[in-house]
């Protein structure tokens, strides 16, 4: 798994959306995005 740093760009990648489609980080290139992880995705936790 890759570790992501603070001011470092995130690097591109593909995922899908809850509709089925895929979207990439670099389709939205020179726009402002936020990106959210959440590591306790479907846990008790």
């Amino acid at each position: 798994m890759a570790q992501l740093t603070t001011g470092v760009a995130a690097p591109d990648f593909a995922a899908m959306t809850d509709s089925g489609d895929s979207v990439k980080l670099s389709d939205y290139q020179g726009q402002k995005v936020v990106l959210y992880f959440y590591p306790k995705d479907d846990t008790p936790g």
